[in-house]
């Protein structure tokens, strides 16, 4: 059990790298500075638990399919849909088969079935999950098209597109409808801006 808790503790610190990986596509529409596959993760999770809830799914088991949406990236890296034109594709399968090697056997037939089922995108909780990615870029490229990056339309638009779920395309109208800072004046007590 000693050495397949080393290999679990690999992993975690093989995880970890994901708070420092950029999510690539940003950079074509200008971002500098884009967010983390792990700032991506923890808002998709979140996400993923919200809609699942809406839809009346598993909110916990579509929350935690997310968890492990991009968990290969600290492997394959975050390739983007360009890129994705040229590479083959890693089998994000394989790829968790392979981090998850010598882990007790628990642990690795829990994480593997979790991203098969993620992959499958046969549940409710799946395609929940799957649309929170999507819902998570497009509410990513509002803020940064708040903050002056107007390429960032292209994935606004895109994901939009892409959403499954009614309750995904209802918050998404919602929140194209919405100023980023919206939340904030609401939560001060200050007037809404005039429209």
């Amino acid at each position: 059990m000693t050495d397949q808790l080393k290999e679990v503790a690999h992993f975690l610190w093989e995880a970890g790298t994901l708070k420092n990986a950029r999510r690539t596509g940003w950079w074509m529409a200008g971002v500098r500075d884009p967010e983390s596959v792990a700032e991506h993760s923890w808002r998709t999770s979140l996400l993923a638990s919200v809609i699942a809830t809406l839809e009346g799914a598993d909110a916990a088991r579509a929350a935690h399919l997310a968890v492990w949406h991009d968990s290969q990236e600290t492997r394959t890296g975050d390739v983007n849909h360009l890129g994705k034109k040229y590479a083959d594709a890693a089998d994000a399968e394989a790829v968790t088969a392979d981090q998850t090697d010598g882990m007790p056997e628990i642990l690795r037939a829990a994480v593997r079935a979790v991203v098969a089922e993620y992959e499958a995108n046969e549940s409710a909780e799946a395609v929940c999950a799957r649309d929170a990615d999507k819902l998570e870029c497009m509410l990513q490229g509002l803020e940064y098209r708040g903050q002056g990056y107007a390429g960032a339309q292209r994935w606004v638009d895109n994901s939009r597109a892409r959403l499954v779920t009614a309750s995904a395309q209802r918050l998404a109208d919602e929140l194209l409808a919405q100023a980023p800072l919206d939340w904030l004046r609401v939560a001060m007590g200050e007037a809404p801006p005039s429209t």
